[in-house]
């Protein structure tokens, strides 16, 4: 699974931050033709995506597109225009059921087959951002296998809640907590909230190093100032790569070439889920070197 330590949002509509887009560093670049479209400019904005899909990502990104959810009775509109060569995936705004993302799989599905693209290429991200949408997060994340990762929505969130958004999150934690675990527990990545006061630096790196611990892989930024710390915070640190290599080196020789199902390595214990884990930060390494490889190609 591609890695998704950054998700940056870039409104639809503004022709001067489309233009910059491909040379932003984010793991994930969001073309949105939600919340921060107005109304009046939705058209306009579908036209830009979609002359946008094929550039967007040619610093390396994959190419995604949030659009609207079905209770605006715009998704349709936003989905037709959208869904083209050049598209990786699609966010879907304000998901508060799995029926929601159902009939978005059923509809994919029919633009893929209408345009010659590979049936399931279109992949789906999932915002969670209501209370509705977190309390059927999990159903929500195993009803389509399109599904690739879960965003956690704070902002409507606690509008939804009808409390104020804080720094701190205390008001936050049981949602955010829940969409994590759910997310894990369907297979998918958990993508942490945006976090509005994106001047405070200091702040901003503490709050996504506490989502870290809670289970988060990557975030939803709305700033480009918020790539490299995010970027830096959902890497492995290269203590633990270089940990993870002598691990899987040693298990593999002295372990599963023996069969035994543990081994001693710098004075603890490694079995089976060490090992495991030892791989899994060695993949992520290496996607996230791919990543940066194909982006100086560029």
């Amino acid at each position: 699974m591609a890695i998704m330590r950054s998700i940056l949002y870039v409104p639809g509509n503004n022709e001067k931050m489309l233009a910059k887009a491909p040379s932003f560093p984010a793991d994930i670049i969001t073309l949105d033709l939600e919340d921060s479209v107005p109304p009046a400019e939705k058209a306009r904005a579908r036209e830009l995506v979609r002359q946008n899909l094929k550039t967007a990502g040619a610093n390396g990104s994959q190419v995604y597109v949030r659009i609207n959810n079905w209770e605006t009775e715009m998704t349709n509109d936003d989905l037709e225009a959208v869904v083209y060569e050049g598209l990786q995936g699609v966010t879907l705004a304000k998901c508060g059921h799995p029926d929601n993302v159902k009939r978005l799989d059923w509809k994919l599905e029919e633009l893929e087959r209408r345009r010659g693209l590979p049936v399931g290429s279109i992949k789906v991200s999932l915002l969670l951002e209501t209370a509705k949408g977190v309390i059927f997060a999990y159903d929500s994340c195993v009803a389509s296998p399109r599904v690739v990762s879960a965003i956690f929505g704070a902002v409507d969130f606690t509008k939804d809640m009808r409390v104020k958004l804080t720094n701190e999150g205390d008001e936050q934690k049981y949602a955010r907590r829940h969409v994590a675990v759910a997310a894990r527990a369907a297979g998918v990545i958990a993508i942490d909230a945006p976090f509005v006061d994106f001047q405070n630096t200091e702040a901003f790196e503490r709050n996504t190093r506490e989502g870290r611990q809670m289970g988060y892989e990557g975030r939803m930024i709305i700033h480009p100032s918020q790539v490299e710390p995010c970027n830096r915070i959902y890497s492995p640190d290269p203590a633990d790569v270089e940990w993870a290599r002598g691990v899987v080196k040693a298990f593999e020789e002295d372990a599963i070439a023996k069969g035994t199902a543990a081994i001693s390595y710098k004075g603890k214990m490694v079995d089976t889920p060490v090992y495991l884990t030892a791989k899994d930060i060695l993949k992520a390494q290496e996607e996230i070197e791919a990543k940066e490889a194909a982006g100086k190609k560029a």
